[in-house]
């Protein structure tokens, strides 16, 4: 049984059509260059971005680096794209919408972050560190630099 205690969610217009976004999002050659929060990035599965992909990150926030494994477990391209990463007994999950606006010109990103525990027995620990407002705040924080970057990416590509 999973216990779902941690879930942040956060939308952001973008001034840029869908296919933009999309392109920011799934290039992950570029990520290191146009996600601040993105220190190192290797690939390990190659190919073009799909369900299966996989790749390997490592992440400063709040002071801390953090590498994790990523692999995309669904992709509906242009629209949806869904990643996992685990660690131990907890379940990372991101799951970016994008919705067009204004005729394609402008694309609403949703971004939800959840952790799931499978062993409850850690459950107060994953509590302690990520769930106090503290942590759902460093989340949302991250989270909204995250769509900060890949707005200024996207709003900046070449037409």
């Amino acid at each position: 049984m999973e216990h779902h205690p941690h879930e942040v969610r956060l939308s952001r217009r973008i001034a840029a059509p869908p296919a933009d976004v999309w392109q920011v999002l799934t290039d992950l050659d570029l990520a290191t260059s146009r996600l601040s929060q993105v220190t190192e990035l290797h690939q390990i599965t190659g190919g073009p971005y799909a369900v299966g992909t996989r790749w390997r990150e490592t992440r400063r926030m709040m002071g801390a680096s953090d590498t994790q494994e990523i692999v995309v477990v669904e992709n509906d391209p242009l629209r949806r794209t869904v990643t996992e990463a685990v660690d131990g007994a907890t379940r990372y999950r991101t799951t970016i919408l994008l919705e067009s606006l204004d005729d394609a010109v402008a694309t609403l990103v949703t971004v939800t972050f959840s952790a799931a525990v499978t062993d409850p027995s850690r459950l107060q620990r994953l509590a302690l560190r990520v769930v106090g407002p503290l942590g759902l705040k460093l989340t949302e924080k991250s989270l909204r630099t995250e769509l900060d970057d890949i707005a200024r990416a996207a709003e900046s590509l070449p037409h």
